[in-house]
């Protein structure tokens, strides 16, 4: 076991899943309690978008993305916001339009020779330290933000319109907490790839809301659940080689059904 921690690939991996499992249990709390799940699935495949702007350009991927998918989470959620009945046309034409704009860029990149299993599946094992520093900073920015409006997000996550009463600013934070998922979700493509990323993203604030009503407390047992997931789907995927992003979503599911079997069991005790 010391061998393989030893070896930096590993070490880089293990950092990782810690900045994604805190990225997660932040904003996947806000998401899931918020309802956008299916929004922040929109930004998710959107991001496909800025992976092949990055290799077409001839960039670094991870701050391509993150410019790219920011820029499409400030779009749909300035789209979207306050009409509850449109949003989810909007949403699907961007969800597409990212996926087939990505694509393109790939099909026209000359010399084009890359791993697409490693973004839409996830490859944590991949992941090069430059990556980890990035997202460190990433990171650091959703706790500044959620830490600053805490209260406001409480606010905004329970009772949009008394928010709106007391003078919170709901626009901005809806805003706001679009721009964060976009982040998380670049973030979360190094763990789990485009096409699992919104597992990770909800199941853990899932698992934590069987347990809590409280934000903060959702926020922090899905993080530690989080890091959980990440861990052991990071030990099965080593030792059985296997696809690091399913691994990863096959042991948080299997967490969620057993915690929601307990939870069951207890009530009818």
């Amino acid at each position: 076991m010391n061998s393989v921690l030893s070896m930096e690939f590993m070490q880089n991996a293990l950092m990782a899943g810690v900045l994604a499992s805190l990225a997660c249990g932040i904003i996947g709390s806000l998401v899931v309690v918020n309802r956008q799940v299916f929004m922040a699935g929109g930004v998710a495949h959107t991001a496909y978008g800025g992976v092949g702007l990055a290799f077409f350009l001839g960039l670094p991927v991870l701050p391509c993305a993150v410019g790219f998918t920011v820029l499409a989470a400030l779009i749909m959620a300035l789209a979207s916001f306050g009409r509850s009945e449109r949003s989810d046309g909007i949403i699907g034409i961007m969800w597409a339009a990212g996926m087939a704009f990505g694509i393109i860029l790939l099909d026209l990149t000359p010399g084009y020779n890359v791993d697409l299993m490693s973004y839409l599946f996830g490859s944590l094992l991949a992941v090069p330290a430059s990556d980890i520093w990035i997202m460190l900073l990433l990171d650091l920015f959703i706790l500044a933000v959620v830490l600053f409006w805490y209260k406001d997000f409480l606010s905004l996550s329970f009772d949009m319109e008394f928010a709106r009463s007391t003078g919170v600013p709901v626009r901005m934070l809806y805003v706001l907490m679009q721009v964060m998922t976009a982040v998380t979700v670049v973030m979360v493509i190094q763990v789990a790839g485009l096409i699992l990323v919104i597992a990770l993203l909800t199941i853990p604030p899932m698992l934590a809301e069987l347990f809590t009503n409280s934000l903060w407390k959702t926020m922090v047992l899905a993080t530690l659940a989080s890091l959980f997931f990440c861990l052991c789907g990071l030990a099965v995927s080593y030792h059985l080689d296997l696809t690091s992003g399913a691994s990863i979503i096959a042991v948080a599911t299997a967490g969620y059904i057993v915690a929601w079997g307990c939870k069951t069991l207890w009530r009818r005790t």
